[in-house]
């Protein structure tokens, strides 16, 4: 059973790959190519539905059979900023925004309030269609976002979080490290659950 992301993001890719290293995991874009899928939804939920019915719905008019769409929605929420980035994470910038330009504007914030850093916490919200029937699941981590970069590993806003429990952001943790908490991961073993249901 091929597992088909709906998503471009290549670190989401390759960690939806690791993390699922059972099943056969490729791009929506190996067998469709690639195109933007707008992100209208005011939620998490709303925008990973929206993403894996698009998906879903071209597959089945190629007549592909056999498959599993997962999507994912998420984002980095602080309460200090009335929840922002939130849903907005990816393009939190600019709609042609770079993991860079996003986090400069994060720190731009913090630095606006006087702030070091302030508690944050990610949100990943997965769908997963199968023969037609939709089914979510989320997962979070908290913690706190600083006002600078530290580490290079992982990807997003991954050098400005530190997760609860740790003095070290994401960008600084192992994979395997980080794989153990991550909101990614704890919503993946949710959707496991899922897929050892339905298939």
């Amino acid at each position: 059973m091929r597992i088909v992301l709906a998503s471009a993001n290549k670190g989401k890719i390759e960690e939806f790959k690791k993390l699922l290293p059972n099943y056969e995991v490729i791009a929506y874009s190996d067998i469709l190519g690639k195109f933007d899928i707008p992100e209208t939804g005011t939620s998490f939920k709303e925008n990973a539905i929206i993403k894996a019915s698009e998906i879903n719905r071209r597959l089945k008019e190629q007549n592909e059979k056999h498959f599993i769409v997962i999507s994912d929605d998420s984002g980095i929420s602080l309460p200090i900023l009335n929840g922002a980035p939130g849903v907005y994470s990816a393009r939190y910038s600019g709609i042609n925004a770079s993991d860079k330009s996003n986090n400069e504007k994060l720190i731009s914030e913090l630095n606006r309030l006087n702030l070091e850093k302030s508690e944050a916490f990610y949100t990943a919200c997965i769908t997963i269609i199968y023969k037609d029937f939709v089914y979510t699941v989320h997962g979070f981590m908290h913690g706190m976002a600083i006002n600078q970069e530290k580490g290079t590993n992982g990807f997003g806003y991954d050098p400005l979080f530190i997760p609860k429990g740790f003095d070290k952001t994401l960008g600084e943790l192992d994979f395997e490290v980080k794989q153990e908490f991550s909101h990614r991961n704890r919503a993946l073993k949710l959707a496991m659950k899922v897929l050892e249901v339905i298939l």
